[in-house]
């Protein structure tokens, strides 16, 4: 075989590696998607049963509103999205009818309200949704958490 057919011959067969290997990868990466929204589903599933067993009752989810922040003088906009807006019934602490922001978290550090990823989302929620209150709920632990910023 000539040289010149050796390079085009590794050549291709590098390309068909190159592309099987990037095939693969992609296989993988689509699956995690898939199991992580799977988990994510399942979760606010088992999210809205606490919430209802806790005196909560779901009005929306996946709630959207927008939000604004000024950058040296200029306006921007931006979208907020919340897991699970609900109205307090006969949940403790709440008059009937209180609306309130709940948040659906998984894992071993989201959940914790002090957890500053959480945190920040959870006081973004406060300031752009005004809601009459927030709720972190730990499907993992089964427990429905109250969070308020006082300053607010």
């Amino acid at each position: 075989m000539e040289p010149q057919s050796l390079l085009i011959a590794a050549l291709v067969l590098l390309a068909l590696s190159l592309a099987v290997g990037w095939w693969w990868s992609a296989g993988r990466a689509s699956r995690a998607s898939r199991t992580r929204v799977r988990r994510a589903l399942d979760g606010e599933a088992a999210a809205e049963l606490l919430l209802e067993d806790a005196g909560y009752v779901v009005l929306d989810r996946q709630v959207r509103a927008e939000g604004r922040v000024e950058i040296d003088g200029r306006e921007e906009s931006f979208e907020v999205r919340a897991d699970l807006l609900v109205e307090a019934r006969d949940a403790p602490g709440w008059e009937p009818g209180a609306v309130l922001l709940a948040e659906v978290k998984t894992g071993s550090r989201a959940p914790d309200p002090a957890h500053p990823a959480t945190r920040r989302q959870l006081l973004e929620y406060q300031r752009v949704f005004r809601p009459d209150g927030l709720l972190l709920v730990d499907v993992e632990a089964g427990a429905v958490i109250e969070v308020c910023f006082p300053d607010e």
